[in-house]
Order: structure tokens, then sequence, then C-alpha cells
């Protein structure tokens, strides 16, 4: 396992550089930009087909810069010089645990205010350069494509507070047990949580642009699953947890073209630092686990690869406004409910039967994606008869 870049660094090229980047977080970051890339290129597509359309939006031009911009420019500014100098200075407490040295309130006073007085300076001079004696509004053509970043910031904020929330509520004994710990730690997110707060977010934003709700769902559909697919990369290589439960039965001969660590896994150097001590380990991170599991994260990715290029390829044939969407939804709950019955989660006991809170979700995807599939063909066919009339 590489818990950091830099440990890959080290082990595979032999290149000793201490980073502040943890190979989760990489990998989520990966996420971000392939999902953002991928959203560009179909909206896009969607546009050139007439699908998607622009709207007109009324922006004030020649305003010089308010106070209230130039108070928010320097806060942000200050923000960042506060850390970004301590961090210079205290680079290797930085590198050692970087989460604690960013969410702590140590920083740089002097740094804070010297970046956060050239950010306000920089918004103001940037603001006067297109000053104008008498400033006016203009309408501006936007295209849904242009505002595929804000999608994506909407979907990543509320996704991550989403994610946090069905975490905690599914491990409740540790947030009582460490609250403050267990709310700003950025290990421990529900997939699910954040797919249901990420996409009631991502709606509302869309209703408010005026983007059509379905076409945009059809594209998320496209990008989620191999989101997805990248982010449990980073959960295997790290080793954060998701693993699935205990495997000591011999690699069954269909698989035998395969590794062995793909059938069972002990995750060495794994970054909660689960098992026993490894010998004369001089890693950060020196454990492994001492009986071998289900590497569930490998599984996900190799499934939800899958489900990516199924879809990607149906995507130009389906004309109907909401069936990739539903198709995703059945994939992804089908898929998760199957890894499930190999993966360690805490267990609720509901009418004397023993599910985890990602089966219950499983399952109401699935059953949503039927219910969604039946509804876009029927009211697609109802919206032709209406035209055909």
């Amino acid at each position: 396992m590489y818990p950091t870049i830099s440990d890959f660094l080290r082990e595979v090229l032999g290149i000793n550089i201490p980073l502040p980047i943890q190979s989760y977080g990489f990998f989520v970051a990966s996420a971000f930009l392939i999902g953002i890339w991928i959203m560009i290129i179909e909206m896009k597509r969607k546009e050139r087909e007439g699908i998607f359309f622009p709207i007109e939006k009324k922006v004030l031009v020649g305003e010089p810069a308010k106070p209230k911009e130039l108070i928010i420019s320097g806060l942000i500014g200050f923000i960042i010089g506060f850390k970004l100098v301590y961090a210079i200075f205290s680079y290797s407490k930085f590198v050692a645990n970087p989460q604690d040295f960013l969410l702590s309130l140590d920083g740089n006073w002097i740094g804070g205010f010297v970046i956060g007085a050239l950010s306000a300076f920089m918004t103001w001079r940037d603001k006067n350069k297109h000053k104008l004696e008498k400033p006016h509004f203009e309408n501006q053509q936007i295209f849904p494509h242009q505002m595929a970043g804000n999608i994506l910031v909407v979907a990543g904020i509320s996704g991550i507070i989403g994610a946090k929330i069905f975490h905690n509520l599914e491990n409740f004994d540790e947030l009582i047990a460490n609250p403050w710990e267990s709310l700003i730690s950025l290990s421990g997110l529900s997939f699910f949580g954040g797919l249901l707060i990420g996409a009631v977010a991502v709606v509302l934003y869309a209703r408010k642009n005026k983007i059509n709700v379905l076409q945009l769902a059809d594209v998320a559909a496209i990008v989620l699953p191999l989101a997805y697919a990248v982010g449990r990369i980073g959960c295997q290589v790290a080793g954060d947890g998701c693993w699935g439960i205990d495997n000591i039965n011999p690699q069954p001969e269909w698989l035998s073209w395969l590794p062995e660590w793909t059938w069972a896994y002990n995750y060495p150097h794994n970054i909660i630092n689960d098992g026993v001590l490894i010998p004369d380990c001089d890693w950060s991170h020196c454990h492994v686990l001492a009986i071998p599991v289900f590497p569930t994260p490998l599984y996900e990715t190799t499934i939800m690869l899958a489900v990516f290029g199924i879809l990607f390829s149906i995507r130009k044939k389906i004309k109907i406004p909401g069936v990739l969407i539903s198709l995703y939804m059945i994939f992804a709950g089908v898929e998760r409910f199957l890894i499930e019955s190999i993966r360690i989660n805490n267990v609720y006991h509901i009418f004397g039967y023993d599910v985890t809170q990602a089966e219950l979700i499983s399952v109401f995807l699935v059953i949503s994606g039927i219910i969604g599939l039946v509804w876009a063909i029927k009211y697609h066919k109802k919206q032709q008869a209406i035209i055909a009339k």
C-alpha cells in the first residue's frame, strides 16, 4: 500500500521526496477532474444536437469593486497566506499530517495579512481596469457546459456533507465517542449518502439555471461510474479500511490467471494502521492485516469501469431522456448490493433481518431506477403522441 504519493515514489521509483499528498485524496481529486472533463464533452455534444440551450443572464459591467468583494477577497487571501507561509516554514510538520495541519488554528499571521492585502488589491485593480463611467447591464449567453464546473462544485460540497452525514449515522458510536474528529475527518465517507444529497443539490441548481434536469441526469449517468471507479482506486491504494471480510479460502481455479492478491489481500502499510506491526518497518504506516480480506475496492473499480463502458457506448443511441440515469441507478444498486455480501459494514436489525445502510440504499436505487425507466419510456411516448397530433 502507498498511503501517500511520497510512499509510492520512494518504493516504486526510488525517489525520496516528502510531499503532503495522500493517495486517497489524490485519486478523489483525479475523479473530480476526470468527471468535469467527461461532463463538458457530453454537454457540448448535447448543445450541438440542440438538446441543451444557452440561457441569457443580465450582467452588470463596468462596476467598481464593492467593499463586500474586497473583504471576501481579502479573507480568502488571508486564509491562504496564513496556512501557506506557515506550511513553507513548517514543511516537515505539514507533510507528517496535512489534514490536521490544515484544520488546526496554527498559521503565520504576517503571511496571512500580506497575502490577504495583495488579494484585495488585485481584485480592486482588476475591477478598476474595466470600470465604466456609467455601469450598465448587458445580456450575455451562458451555455450549460460553462456551468459544468459550478455543477461539480455544488455536487462535491453537498456530496461530501451528505457522505459524512450518512457515514456518521451508520457509525453513531464513533460520532458520540469523538464528535469533532468524526465530523471534520476526510476519511469515512458514504458514497450513497453523497450521491443522494449531491443529486438533490444539483437538481436545485439545474432548475434555477434552466437546465433540463433529465438530460443533465443522463450526463451524470456517464460521469458517476467513472468517477466512482477512480475514487475506489484511492481506497485500494491507500488501504483506508473499505475492504471486505476475512478471506482465508484458496483462490478458485477459474481465477488462477489473476495475481493472488486480487482474491485475498492483507493491505500492508495501510493508512489506518490496522492489523499487526510489520517487523523492521521504518514507514509512518507499519501495519498489515493478520488475516487477508477480499479487496472489494478493486472489484468495485472493475465493475464500475464496465458500467461506464456500457453507458458511454450506448449514450448516443438512447434518445429517451431519463433512461441512462435510470440504468445507472439499477447498475449501481445491483453492484453495491452484491459487494455488501463480502464487505465490512455496520449491520441494522430490521424486522428480524440483518441489513446494512448500503443494502437499503441499493434496494432503493434499483427500485427507483426501474420506476424511472418505466416512467421515462411512458412519458416519452406520451410526448410523441402529443407532437404527432
